[in-house]
């Protein structure tokens, strides 16, 4: 079964194209702050994505009933509302996670990227678009998010998946993956300036890639107008 061109192309835009993190560079306070490891990058994109579809959806659902002079501040309501009810879920269920996501998790109100979905597209689109493009986006945003934090936690402390049980329960301890040992941690690694300068590599791939795939496209021939210059003196 064929997709839709229109959303393969929200698709393509919230995975890849238009990426939040990668692309429009929105949210990077939490995504740089909180991704030293996989289960916290998890735990925020997961926290994120469901904002993102919930805004969208109820943005795009009262849509005509809202006064264009005080969209801004009824869209910031609608997504504080959203975060709220995540931070009362991730209170009562994941609690040592909410502890370690801390103050990122109220955060997510300011997500540039989330206030950004729901003037830009929600606020014009009916519900079925708006609730793809939210998953897209958040989806995007989350992938950013668990490749941060797996190169982070790989090279700061060697595993992967530490602390799975902050998230999923008890069961999931054995989850943890050592992929070598460290006599101390890599700080440069776990410590935001390493962020940084794993965001930097990821953004120089993705670009490197884009480039790559550009110059192996066939160029379109430039047809263009010959011009005769005339000279009267011969």
């Amino acid at each position: 079964m064929k997709m839709n061109p229109e959303y393969k192309e929200l698709a393509w835009q919230g995975l890849w194209k238009n990426n939040p993190g990668l692309v429009q560079l929105l949210g990077l306070c939490p995504l740089l702050a909180v991704t030293s490891t996989v289960v916290n990058a998890l735990g925020l994109g997961i926290a994120t994505l469901f904002v993102l579809i919930g805004s969208n959806v109820t943005v795009s659902a009262v849509r005509q009933w809202v006064p264009k002079e005080v969209r801004i501040p009824i869209f910031v309501l609608i997504i504080a509302a959203f975060v709220t009810c995540v931070q009362l879920l991730m209170n009562a269920y994941t609690y040592d996670l909410y502890q370690s996501l801390g103050i990122f998790l109220p955060l997510i109100v300011t997500n540039c990227a989330i206030i950004g979905r729901a003037e830009a597209y929600a606020s014009k689109n009916p519900i079925k678009q708006a609730s793809f493009d939210g998953l897209m986006m958040g989806l995007g945003f989350l992938a950013v998010l668990l490749a941060l934090g797996a190169i982070r936690e790989v090279l700061g402390q060697g595993t992967l998946f530490y602390g799975a049980n902050l998230l999923l329960g008890a069961w999931a301890t054995d989850l943890k993956i050592q992929v070598y040992q460290l006599d101390s941690q890599f700080l440069l690694a776990i410590l935001p300036p390493g962020a940084f300068i794993a965001m930097g590599f990821l953004i120089a791939g993705k670009n490197y890639i884009d480039d790559k795939v550009a110059q192996a496209q066939p160029k379109k021939l430039q047809q263009g107008i010959e011009r005769v210059r005339v000279n009267f003196d011969s």
